[in-house]
């Protein structure tokens, strides 16, 4: 449902939400390799998060990306919204343009609801939460497990 860039800025928001603080910033290299995406292309989905004040960054040698407290309360909308827009919350389930209550293609109804309650969720849910559940050990944010150097 996500585009590739949402999934990835989703993912990396919780990371650094969950490990990122001001005396602790986090690099682009270990943010990419947790969450499992490109460096470049991070780099670039982080910049936009960053513009957007949903993260902060500090250029240098002890620079990187964190969250002050205000940011960590931002929804998980706010993401979307900042890499995506809305699109996924209006469109068509086919991709028409012309779908419309008054013109729905087949998946309509359905895909309305799902639509609906998938940005009622978004809404409703602040980064905060997501990262604390990474934080106990119960969630992930990665396919593959990571392993200490020299194991």
């Amino acid at each position: 449902m996500f585009s590739k860039t949402c999934e990835y800025g989703i993912r990396a928001t919780i990371y650094i939400c969950a490990n990122g603080l001001q005396e602790n910033k986090i690099g682009i290299p270990d943010i990419s390799k947790n969450i499992e995406a490109p460096s470049h292309f991070t780099a670039k989905i982080l910049q936009i998060l960053v513009h957007s004040d949903i993260l902060s960054s500090q250029k240098g040698i002890n620079g990187g990306f964190y969250m002050n407290s205000q940011q960590r309360q931002h929804h998980l909308i706010d993401v979307v919204r900042a890499l995506d827009g809305d699109v996924l919350f209006s469109g068509c389930g086919l991709g028409l343009k012309k779908c419309s209550d008054d013109e729905p293609c087949p998946l309509h109804d359905k895909f309305k609801s799902v639509r609906n309650n998938l940005k009622k969720m978004m809404e409703t849910t602040t980064i905060n939460e997501m990262a604390r559940m990474l934080k106990k050990g119960r969630k992930f944010v990665r396919e593959t497990e990571l392993v200490a150097d020299g194991e």
